[in-house]
């Protein structure tokens, strides 16, 4: 395929970044917007090829969009944020954002939206009871996780559910305000894709780490946040018993993912959604200790502690990418996490 003209929405961010390098890579002619936003960035300088400005704002988006094949949506606010005064900036930035972009887009005749979503849109992931089969599981109440209950239950019979894996399929059930908003942002994809004739192709992301990452901030991943307490010599320190369930997928392989649903031809109009994983799931508290490890630090401590939001496990199926995209993660999570240890992060 000959190159296209796209633009990448939040391009001085962490994994926009590594997107907008990775399209270039492929032979594409990129352009950035980011509006440095203070809840993702504490510096104030642009990469090359990269104009501040806000998705929220329709004269700065009809600027960025002109000649434009295709958009390449990264900017969001992350995380599970501070507390619930927090709630607005996500709206607005995550939802209203890409509001605008998308009646920015209809209006250039841009008809191509690659979306960057996240796994946080499930909730829970996949369940399994003995007695019942499939079930979704019973909301984890303040009283059990306090005493030390961890694990999802039956709705029906109050039974410990066996997780299994999630796919695209799943219902959403977003249970935090972070994952309400990319919740939203693919609806009102599928809603432009649907009144324009155009194409979305949602990445639900799944834990992303990797070099670039910003260090210890309420909006970081999890494992920039071990790192963080272990380059000060303080041990990691792991909620609930450490046995909840991810799948962290690095970086790079999050914009292979992206790649290839830029060059993806043959999927037609209408919205499509992927998890973007590296299909080898592990423990939080296994990951605090390969980093550990990895960084010659104090090994993990189990705290107990719970989060109101968190979920237990999210386990996501690989196979819809690697069948429609293409894509399969390079990166197993045992040697990416190693190199995590070493890797540049960003202040």
């Amino acid at each position: 395929m000959t190159g296209m003209r796209i633009l990448v929405t939040g391009a001085a961010g962490f994994i926009g970044g590594h997107v907008t390098d990775a399209l270039r890579a492929a032979g594409h002619d990129v352009t950035g917007l980011d509006s440095l936003h203070p809840m993702a960035h504490r510096a104030t300088r642009l990469p090359d090829g990269v104009r501040r400005g806000d998705v929220r704002d329709a004269a700065t988006v009809a600027d960025a969009l002109a000649g434009v094949d295709v958009v390449v949506h990264q900017a969001a606010v992350v995380g599970m944020g501070v507390d619930l005064a927090d709630l607005p900036e996500y709206v607005g930035s995550n939802d209203l954002g890409t509001a605008v972009l998308l009646a920015g887009m209809a209006r250039a005749g841009t008809r191509r939206l690659v979306l960057a979503s996240s796994m946080v849109v499930y909730g829970e992931g996949a369940y399994t009871c003995p007695e019942h089969g499939a079930v979704p599981p019973a909301e984890r109440t303040a009283a059990d996780l306090a005493a030390g209950h961890f694990e999802a239950r039956c709705p029906a019979c109050a039974a410990v559910l066996e997780p299994g894996e999630v796919d695209e399929d799943a219902p959403l059930r977003p249970r935090s305000v972070y994952a309400a908003t990319k919740a939203a942002q693919e609806h009102l994809a599928a809603a432009w894709a649907g009144a324009s004739g155009g194409s979305a192709v949602a990445l639900r992301y799944h834990n992303v780490y990797g070099p670039g990452m910003p260090r210890d901030t309420p909006y970081s991943g999890v494992a920039a946040i071990f790192r963080s307490a272990l380059e000060t010599g303080r041990a990691p320190r792991v909620f609930e018993d450490g046995g909840q369930r991810r799948d962290f997928v690095h970086v790079t392989d999050v914009a292979a993912a992206n790649v290839a649903a830029v060059s993806d031809t043959g999927g037609g109009g209408g919205f499509r959604a992927y998890n973007v994983c590296s299909g080898h799931p592990t423990t939080v508290g296994a990951m605090a200790g390969i980093l550990a490890a990895a960084m010659a630090g104090p090994e993990p401590v189990v705290t107990g502690q719970f989060r109101a939001g968190d979920v237990r496990h999210v386990v996501a199926s690989p196979a819809r990418a690697r069948r429609d995209l293409g894509f399969a993660a390079a990166v197993v999570p045992d040697e990416g996490i190693r190199g995590f240890a070493t890797a540049a992060l960003r202040d």
